[in-house]
């Protein structure tokens, strides 16, 4: 049986792993209208630049410990070398839950799209759970071969997202609409909401921090994984900065906190409709329903690489870190995460949960909170790692990343403690933030007393 993953990955093969994620249609659709109703102005251009600036200079850090940590842990990996070997389980144990909560959200949420999408064109109802169990056998058969085809099905979605994107921005650009700079206007950005402005744009860019779990299968990893992280924050922060000033000018300015607070659901639709043609419309139905499928199969396969790396170094059951005789995949771990899915998201149907007001909510909310909290440890302990190691000058961090990753760090701390101000808004309420709050802190700190190991002498420190 092979022992080592398939090594195909290039850096357009990671980049649309994690760009994939960050579901770039579904952030311009969904997200921006609830972005500009939530913050009450139409300073989203900014936010969206403040979450990229916190991004890169956590990139920074999370790029130069890649050559330091020759695994594919990503952040338990890179917080056991920096904060210890509980820190280090504690965050391997949040890592599992929350891109569980996040996959299974996820899914719930495209069982109802697909569903209301076959309604309003067939005529025919669908219970969504049905749907997202059909997906759930889609993604877990493309998660249990090698990921390069997981990796061309994520490329062409993310494609054929980004075009259209492009298209609607261009489209608001020929409109002759007035091409307003009170976006870019810092007194706008600070008005209304700020904070839950600031948090739904970062939100927007989750995914890309996941390039190290694909360590494994890069061609050549101390290069690809931090290209890949680059780009691909750089990328999302470009385009959704762009797009959320054209999306304002095309909802006429101000107008647009009134237009996305009246039909959030359809606003970018009709824009879409009006600015380039009705039929870019229906194109846009179409492709939120594959991007949410392109997220789901992403963070699918994120969690399946932590599953296997955690199998490997013996911290959770050695078959886990299986790989396939012939698609020199992780595909026992793959198929786990697939039964958990399953399991969740119809045990979660038949607690007769609402998919979107309860279980998207709900699950992606906590899911959020525990991937900010998992990234600000991380630049902490790049910190950590850079101070031990500072009279080591193969080892040693310059004063570059050291200054970006305090920076990074406090930013990605203001980051967390607005999702946990906000967390009632983002889990349904004070009784279900406390349950949830009680739940990350138990997993947490469970996960500090996992059994197993993380450190061997193969994984020692490049």
């Amino acid at each position: 049986m092979e022992s080592t993953l398939q090594r195909s990955l290039g850096v357009p093969g990671i980049v649309f792993m994690v760009v994939a994620a960050a579901a770039p249609i579904t952030v311009v659709v969904a997200n921006f209208p609830i972005v500009i109703s939530e913050s009450g102005s139409i300073g989203a251009p900014l936010m969206v630049l403040a979450a990229t600036l916190i991004l890169a200079l956590f990139s920074v850090g999370y790029a130069w410990m890649t050559p330091k940590v020759p695994d594919a842990g990503a952040f338990y990996s890179y917080v056991d070398r920096g904060l210890g070997r509980r820190a280090g389980l504690g965050t391997a144990a949040i890592a599992l839950f929350s891109y569980v909560l996040l996959t299974v959200s996820m899914t719930c949420y495209l069982g109802v799209q697909t569903g209301n999408l076959i309604n309003l064109w067939l005529g025919v109802h669908i219970p969504w759970w049905l749907i997202s169990g059909l997906m759930i056998v889609i993604v877990g058969l493309l998660g249990y071969r090698h990921i390069e085809l997981s990796a061309k099905v994520l490329g062409v979605v993310l494609v054929l997202e980004v075009i259209t994107v492009i298209t609607i921005d261009v489209g608001v650009l020929a409109s002759g609409r007035e091409l307003t700079l009170i976006p870019f206007s810092p007194t706008e950005a600070l008005s209304g909401v700020p904070g839950l402005g600031l948090l739904f744009a970062f939100l927007g860019f989750f995914g890309f921090e996941a390039t190290a779990v694909f360590r494994n299968e890069a061609k050549d990893p101390e290069r690809t994984i931090p290209r890949a992280t680059y780009i691909a924050v750089f990328f999302i922060g470009a385009l959704y900065f762009v797009s959320s000033w054209l999306v304002i000018v095309g909802l006429d300015g101000r107008s647009a906190i009134m237009a996305s607070r009246a039909n959030p659901d359809h606003v970018m639709i009709e824009l879409a409709s009006n600015v380039v043609a009705p039929i870019l419309g229906d194109i846009v139905q179409v492709l939120v329903v594959t991007s949410m499928f392109a997220c789901m199969l992403s963070f699918h396969n994120i969690v399946t690489r932590y599953l296997f790396t955690l199998g490997q170094r013996g911290v959770l059951p050695a078959a886990l870190g299986r790989v396939h005789p012939t698609h020199r995949a992780p595909s026992t771990a793959s198929r786990w995460v697939t039964t958990i899915t399953a399991i969740v998201v119809f045990g979660s149907a038949v607690l007769q949960l609402d998919p979107v007001v309860q279980i998207y909510t709900w699950y992606s909310g906590a899911g959020a909170v525990g991937v900010i909290w998992m990234m600000a440890l991380t630049s902490f302990a790049v910190l950590a790692f850079g101070r031990r190691h500072r009279n080591d000058a193969s080892k040693a961090a310059s004063a570059w990343v050291i200054t970006a990753s305090a920076l990074g760090g406090i930013g990605l701390l203001l980051v967390f403690f607005l999702s946990i101000g906000n967390l009632p808004e983002l889990v349904g309420g004070s009784l279900s933030a406390i349950i949830w709050g009680v739940v990350l802190i138990g997993v947490f700190v469970g996960g500090c007393f996992l059994p197993g190991r993380v450190n061997t002498k193969s994984e020692k420190v490049a």
